[in-house]
């Protein structure tokens, strides 16, 4: 096994050592801040790929019996207070953004400046939390999207001021323990939360429609459960591997005159391609005004 360590130019700098056998392990202190099914299912792919062991991870909450459900289950250290933070080398920021400026005015009094502050919250620009911790904390923020909780997750991450390589880095290796990751400007995020940050519910809501038609026409429930299931999940891989547009893949299977055509004549006549471009641009508008 070949071990690089990572180094910055103070002595208590994050430790990370790669491997060749494909997975990390981190021997610094990492405090969740907030202890939802996001950091959980973070905390669960961290745990399952070996990047860090869970008398590492530090998870705190105002619920005492959520730390003490995820404790049990993971074997990771909890607390109610957020002033554990001050052990910390990385400190994820998973708490809900309506109390985002009241969890960073609680810690920034004992937060290190050498600490690198991932927030996985909806709406906060870097700026903000640098404004309040102070400018000089390097800090990354991520978009990531409820697939995760199955390792299937895609994230968006993006650079504060102070970030560098090595942040980024290290990011992407936490969010790739839970899916796939990608870089973007900072300013682009309020598109990603629109595109796959809410993406699964457009999803969702397709199938809603799909089963509601199947339970129309007639289909026993679990069938057509798990044929549109199917149909979904053997689509998307079907683009991933071909490196086809979805517009050419779609011409492939609608046949003139034939039912898909049908089906596609009907969705057209109704708008819907453009009332899912609106339905974007509308959480795109959405996230902006959260963080404004």
């Amino acid at each position: 096994m070949i071990f690089i360590k990572l180094n910055r130019h103070d002595s208590n700098s994050p430790v990370l050592h790669h491997s060749r056998e494909k997975f990390m392990i981190m021997e610094s202190k990492v405090v969740f801040v907030g202890a939802g099914n996001m950091a959980e299912a973070i905390v669960s792919g961290m745990i399952s790929a070996e990047f860090c062991a869970p008398e590492k991870i530090v998870m705190t909450d105002v619920r005492p019996e959520r730390l003490a459900e995820i404790e049990s289950e993971y074997g990771v250290m909890t607390d109610t207070d957020n002033h554990v933070v001050k052990n910390a080398e990385i400190v994820i920021l998973a708490v809900k953004p309506q109390v985002m400026l009241e969890v960073l005015q609680d810690i920034a009094p004992v937060l290190r400046p050498e600490t690198l502050v991932i927030s996985i919250a909806a709406g906060i620009p870097a700026r903000k939390i640098e404004a309040v911790l102070g400018e000089k904390f390097r800090v990354v923020r991520v978009m990531p999207n409820t697939p995760a909780l199955i390792g299937q997750g895609a994230a968006a991450i993006a650079a504060g001021v102070n970030a560098d390589e090595a942040d980024m880095e290290v990011t992407e290796t936490i969010l790739g323990c839970v899916g796939v990751t990608v870089r973007v400007k900072e300013r682009d995020l309020d598109a990603v939360t629109a595109l796959s940050g809410s993406g699964p519910a457009y999803v969702f809501y397709l199938l809603e429609g799909m089963l509601a038609a199947a339970e129309t026409m007639g289909l026993d429930k679990a069938i057509a459960r798990k044929l549109a299931l199917k149909t979904v999940e053997g689509a998307a891989r079907l683009m991933e591997d071909s490196g086809e547009e979805a517009e050419a893949l779609r011409a492939k299977v609608t046949s003139k005159g034939g039912t898909t055509a049908a089906a596609i004549s009907s969705l057209d006549h109704a708008g819907v391609k453009e009332a899912i471009v609106q339905a974007l641009l509308a959480a795109q508008k959405r996230s902006v005004e959260l963080a404004e």
